[in-house]
């Protein structure tokens, strides 16, 4: 009876393990990174150059109060309204994906999809279409990773290289503009290639939303956006936002994603170790001076779209074809971008027993925008 209750126990201990290593598997490996290059460049007064404190407060407080909307069902609220006017599939669908698409320039590509693939999942298995699951999910990934591409805070490497090379606004959305535009027209066309005009209907009331709460935290919001633009001092957000959450809603600030935070800080002691090892130095500034855009995308696809920002950004000023290769480099495998794990592991959780499927459909649509984005972005030059 003991060794059962022993070995009960050891199983249960080791789900747990198994269980925290996948929920921060990307923290961890960060850490390790930047563990082992602590051993070749020992912890000096230099390694606090390479923490840059705004991109990490403004990233703070555009979650948090994202986080605050969330758990009052803002968006989904919104979102299920605007889904109740459409009367087919076609023309839902393409709501859904435009609602991610818009939602990651406003909310950042992971909480657009934690917040809208559920409607996603509620509007297709409510009217029994579940067929187009696959698909639909597929598309609102591929919408939130290219949607937030057109703003500083719609992508987290964004808002950090936006930061680090000081882009001015205009330039920004100058840059991302035309693959932001290929990407909509893209999205759009394969909508009403693959879905068909069947009918659909919704049968559920309107929730209501508590008012005060929804104007204060939209002004919390306004907030945040005007610090990542430069025009209040992020110092000011960094006080204001948690000390009107501590009453508002303290459960905001515990669900912040403070694994991605940590993935930030952990990249940047990483990254910045690796820029100043010689070796390491010359290889990595002599690939990104044959072809930046290329290369940073190819690597997004290895190691993901955030670390690639921060450790390609030691090693090139060509801030134009960086941002669009981490930016583009967002589609293409699963680990490309860490919205695509949320959009996996959600995919998995709905739809169990059809992993292979959507992994093969996934990588067809996601190379399919690959190659069309790099292609154009190679020839306007």
């Amino acid at each position: 009876m003991k060794t059962k209750i022993i070995s009960f126990i050891k199983g249960i201990n080791r789900e747990r393990a198994v269980s925290f290593l996948k929920a921060n598997a990307v923290v961890l490996i960060a850490a390790m990174a930047a563990t082992v290059t602590a051993f070749i460049v020992p912890p000096d007064r230099e390694y606090l150059d390479y923490f840059d404190f705004k991109t990490l407060t403004c990233l703070f407080c555009v979650l948090a109060v994202v986080c605050a909307l969330r758990n009052i069902r803002f968006f989904y609220t919104m979102a299920k309204a605007i889904i109740r006017k459409f009367k087919n599939t076609k023309l839902s669908i393409l709501a859904l994906v435009y609602i991610t698409f818009i939602g990651s320039m406003l909310i950042a590509n992971d909480m657009a999809l934690l917040t809208f693939l559920p409607l996603g999942y509620f509007v297709l298995h409510t009217t029994g279409k579940e067929k187009y699951m696959a698909f639909t999910y597929i598309m609102q990934n591929i919408a939130a990773n290219l949607g937030g591409m057109l703003t500083p805070f719609g992508n987290p490497q964004n808002l950090y290289l936006y930061t680090k090379f000081g882009i001015p606004d205009g330039e920004f959305v100058a840059i991302m503009f035309p693959p932001f535009i290929v990407a909509i027209t893209l999205i759009t066309a394969l909508c009403i290639i693959f879905v068909k005009s069947e009918p659909l209907e919704i049968h559920e009331k309107a929730a209501s939303l508590p008012i005060p709460r929804v104007i204060i935290y939209l002004a919390l919001f306004a907030l945040s956006i005007l610090i990542v633009f430069r025009i209040i001092p992020f110092v000011i957000g960094l006080v204001v936002i948690p000390a009107s959450l501590i009453f508002l809603d303290r459960e905001a600030l515990r669900s912040v994603d403070y694994g991605l935070l940590l993935t930030f800080v952990f990249f940047f002691i990483f990254s910045g170790n690796m820029a100043r090892i010689g070796v390491v130095r010359d290889f990595f500034s002599s690939l990104l001076e044959r072809n930046t855009l290329i290369f940073s995308a190819l690597s997004c696809q290895v190691i993901s779209n955030v670390p690639s920002a921060i450790l390609l950004s030691q090693f090139t000023d060509n801030y134009r074809e960086l941002l669009l290769g981490v930016n583009i480099g967002g589609v293409g495998t699963l680990i490309a971008s860490l919205a695509s794990l949320i959009t996996f592991k959600e995919y998995t959780k709905d739809q169990p027993g059809h992993t292979l499927r959507y992994i093969v459909k996934f990588t067809a649509f996601n190379v399919l925008f690959f190659v069309v984005l790099v292609g154009i972005c190679l020839l306007i030059g």
